[in-house]
C-alpha cells in the first residue's frame, strides 16, 4: 500500500509539471524526496539511503562525463563547419518526392554522428522542416520522419548516452551491442523507408528548397576537411576506441578547424564549447545555434536524479512486487514481451527517456538473466517507447523544436515498428518451440 502511495504521488507530481509547463526536474526532485522518505519509513538510516543514491550515481558517472563532452562537441561541430558542410551537400541530393524519406535518413545520419536526439532536432531537424515547408510536404509526415531519424542514432550510435547507459546498466560493451541493434532493426528500417517513400509520392510534394542551405555557404568556408571531425568519430568507433577519447579527439580537431579555417579566435572557440554556437544572422541562428556544455545541464540533472532512484529502489526493494509481475509476464508472453510491458508502463509514468531505461532494467533483470539479451531488449523497448508518449520530453521537445504537431508521433513509424517486429519474432519463436516440443 505504501509503495502505491509513494509511486502515485510521484506520478501526480510529473503530471502537475506537465500541466503547468514546468521542467520535469522539479518533479524528479519531488520524487527523490518521496523515495528517500520511503526508505526512512522502511527503517533505513538517512546515511544509508544517501549511500544508495551515491551508489546509483556512481553506476552512471561515466555517462555524465560523456554527456558534457558531447555538449562541447556539438557546439564545436556547428562552429567549425562540420554540420553545415554535411547539410549543404546532402540537401542538394533531395528530390521533392523523396523528401520525407530523405528527412528520415539525414536526421538518422546526424544522430548517429552526434548521438543526441535533441541536438539532431535542433540542427538537421529544423533544416528539414524548413525545406519541407518550401517543398509543400505535410508537417505531420515531416515531423514523424525527423523524430524517427533523431532516435535512429540515439538508439545505436556509439556516441549515444542512452546506448551507453544501457551498456553500463547491463554490464555489456556498447561495441558488442551495436551489431545486434542493427540486426534486430533491419526489417523495421526497411519497412520505415518504404512507408516514407510511399508517403512522399502520395503527398505530391513540389517546389524547391530555395536558398535555405545557401546561408551556410555565405557564412562558412565549406572545405572538404570540415567533415574530418565526423570522419574521426566513425573511424575511431570502428576500432572500438573509448568514447571519451573519441569525442575528445573530434572536439579538438573541430577546434583546430574553427581557428584555421573559420578564422575564430581561441576565446570564441572556448566560449562555443562552453555555451554553444551563436550566429548573428537570425535565419541561420534559428537553424544552427546551440550545443555547448551548458546545453547538457538539464540532461545531466535528469540522469543524476534518476540514477539516485535506481540506487534507492534497489536498496529498499520498492519495486520487488513489480519485478515479480514482469517475471510472470515474461513466462507468458516471452521475455521480450515482459520487458516491453515494463518499458511501456515506465514510459507512461515518466516524462523522459533515462528513467524508463533504468526502471525497466531493474524490473526485468530477474526475467532476463542474460545481460546481452537484456541490453538488446532494452534498446528495442525502453529506448524507443518514450518518444512516442505525448507527455514525455523525449518526443515533445524534438517536435516542439522543429515546430511539428504533437500528432506527428503517429508518423514516426520506425519507433513502433522496432518493438512490434521483435515482439512478433519472439512470439513466433515461442510458438515454434512449443510445436517442436509437442512433436
Amino acid at each position: 500500500m505504501l509503495e502505491a502511495v509513494v509511486l502515485g504521488s510521484f506520478i501526480a507530481g510529473l503530471l502537475l509539471c506537465l500541466v503547468l509547463g514546468r521542467s520535469v526536474v522539479y518533479a524528479l526532485v519531488l520524487g527523490l524526496l518521496l523515495f528517500i522518505g520511503y526508505g526512512l519509513i522502511k527503517g533505513h538510516r538517512l546515511s544509508a539511503v544517501l549511500k544508495m543514491c551515491l551508489k546509483g550515481i556512481k553506476t552512471i558517472s561515466n555517462i555524465l562525463l560523456v554527456l558534457l563532452m558531447i555538449g562541447a562537441l556539438t557546439g564545436i561541430w556547428r562552429a567549425c563547419g562540420t554540420i553545415p558542410y554535411i547539410i549543404y551537400h546532402a540537401a542538394g541530393l533531395i528530390t521533392p518526392q523523396a523528401f520525407i524519406l530523405a528527412a528520415f535518413i539525414l536526421s538518422g545520419f546526424v544522430s548517429v554522428l552526434t548521438g543526441t536526439a535533441f541536438g539532431t532536432a535542433a540542427t538537421m531537424g529544423v533544416i528539414c522542416t524548413t525545406m519541407g515547408t518550401a517543398l509543400g510536404a505535410a508537417p505531420l509526415w515531416t515531423g514523424g520522419a525527423v523524430l524517427a531519424g533523431c532516435f535512429f542514432g540515439d538508439r545505436c550510435s556509439p556516441m549515444s548516452t542512452s546506448a551507453l547507459l544501457v551498456a553500463q546498466l547491463s554490464g555489456t560493451s556498447i561495441f558488442e551491442n551495436i551489431p545486434m541493434m542493427i540486426k534486430t532493426s533491419l526489417a523495421p528500417f526497411a519497412a520505415t523507408c518504404a512507408v516514407f517513400l510511399a508517403a512522399g509520392f502520395s503527398e505530391g510534394a513540389h517546389g524547391a528548397a530555395g536558398d535555405v542551405v545557401s546561408l551556410f555557404a555565405e557564412h562558412f568556408s565549406l572545405l572538404w576537411y570540415c567533415v574530418l571531425p565526423a570522419a574521426v568519430i566513425i573511424i575511431m568507433s570502428l576500432f572500438r576506441i573509448d568514447v571519451k577519447i573519441t569525442v575528445a579527439v573530434s572536439t579538438l580537431l573541430g577546434g583546430v578547424l574553427c581557428f584555421a579555417v573559420q578564422r575564430q579566435d581561441i576565446g570564441t572557440i572556448l566560449q562555443t564549447a562552453l555555451t554553444g554556437f551563436k550566429c548573428e544572422d537570425a535565419q541561420l541562428a534559428r537553424m544552427l545555434s546551440g550545443g555547448g556544455i551548458t546545453s547538457m545541464v538539464s540532461s545531466v540533472s535528469i540522469v543524476c536524479l534518476t540514477s539516485c532512484y535506481s540506487g534507492i529502489f534497489e536498496g529498499t526493494g520498492l519495486l520487488d512486487g513489480a519485478k515479480s509481475l514482469v517475471s510472470r509476464l515474461a513466462s507468458r508472453i516471452t521475455p521480450f514481451g515482459g520487458v516491453l510491458s515494463a518499458a511501456i508502463f515506465t514510459a507512461l509514468i515518466s516524462c523522459n527517456q533515462a528513467l524508463p531505461i533504468m526502471l525497466t532494467h531493474q524490473l526485468s533483470s530477474d526475467a532476463v538473466p542474460d545481460n546481452r539479451k537484456l541490453a538488446i531488449y532494452l534498446e528495442n523497448s525502453a529506448v524507443v517507447i518514450p518518444p512516442l508518449i505525448p507527455w514525455s520530453i523525449a518526443g515533445a521537445v524534438p517536435l516542439a523544436t522543429i515546430g511539428a504537431p504533437a500528432a506527428a508521433v503517429v508518423c514516426a513509424c520506425y519507433l513502433y515498428f522496432i518493438p512490434l517486429w521483435n515482439l512478433a519474432l519472439a512470439l513466433f519463436k515461442r510458438r515454434r518451440e512449443k510445436k517442436a516440443a509437442v512433436s
